[in-house]
């Protein structure tokens, strides 16, 4: 079994005992009942230049723990003053040491919009995401089928948020692409192994039609594979670990940035 695998199990294990004390169709009709969304994460990332989405994490399952103290409603104001344009914030508990109480009072505190990253393996966290505040939540290629992701993205826009539907491969690419999804992110991490090679996403581009939301994920670390990224015709990156790991963050960002 590979890390994600465990991930993905542990995630269905999470629904189940969630569903024994808020059932689905209750969770579903308080996420229905809520204004629907203008889907604010995807227009956030249509800009000229390329936009950032900074994360909120705690730990990792590659890393371990990433900040021991993590103050992060101050995060998160600090991303939004340094001019984030979005917000990645972690809500699985076991190897992320994530919270769905980290999302609820993020999403409350700041303007900019809010994706759930977690490991989206039923409907149940597509409603409870609505409810927690996010405007996005992350699906993954290798854990989902076609099925399923044209399924959630159907939910996402009954409820106007945006779904960011993660590929790792040109087959994985291919499949998002089929599904309809209007956000492909290309995780430069093997989520099977979790090796780094951060020319993954720059290699997948040619795959994604223009019209689509481009996305690089992980292991961007400097303005160099920014500048890289950008002439590739990226148009976000999601950056996590070099952001949590920088003392000063708004410094890091504007230096990223270029």
């Amino acid at each position: 079994m590979t890390i994600l695998d465990k991930l993905a199990d542990h995630a269905r294990e999470r629904v189940a005992e969630a569903e024994k004390i808020h059932p689905l169709d209750e969770i579903k009709a308080k996420a229905l009942a809520l204004p629907k969304g203008e889907f604010e994460f995807e227009k956030a990332l249509r800009k000229d230049d390329i936009a950032f989405i900074c994360e909120c994490k705690k730990a990792s399952p590659s890393k371990g723990i990433i900040a021991e103290d993590f103050p992060y409603l101050q995060i998160a104001q600090e991303y939004e003053k340094a001019g984030a344009d979005c917000i990645s914030v972690l809500t699985e508990p076991k190897w992320f040491l994530g919270s769905s109480d980290y999302l609820r009072e993020i999403a409350e505190k700041v303007s900019i919009p809010c994706i759930r990253k977690d490991f989206t393996v039923d409907s149940y966290m597509i409603y409870e995401a609505k409810i927690l505040g996010a405007k996005a939540v992350l699906l993954i290629c290798s854990i989902l089928t076609e099925a399923q992701i044209k399924e959630y993205i159907a939910i996402c826009d009954e409820l106007g948020m945006s779904a960011l539907v993660e590929a790792h491969d040109e087959k994985e690419v291919a499949m998002a692409v089929r599904c309809g999804a209007r956000l492909i992110g290309v995780n430069n991490r093997n989520l099977k192994d979790f090796t780094v090679d951060t020319s993954n996403s720059r290699r997948m581009r040619e795959f994604v039609p223009d019209d689509i939301i481009f996305v690089s994920e992980s292991g961007v670390k400097n303005a160099e594979d920014i500048a890289l990224l950008r002439k590739s015709g990226t148009n976000a990156v999601l950056i996590g670990e070099t952001l949590m790991k920088a003392e000063d963050k708004t410094e890091k960002l504007k230096e990223l940035k270029g």
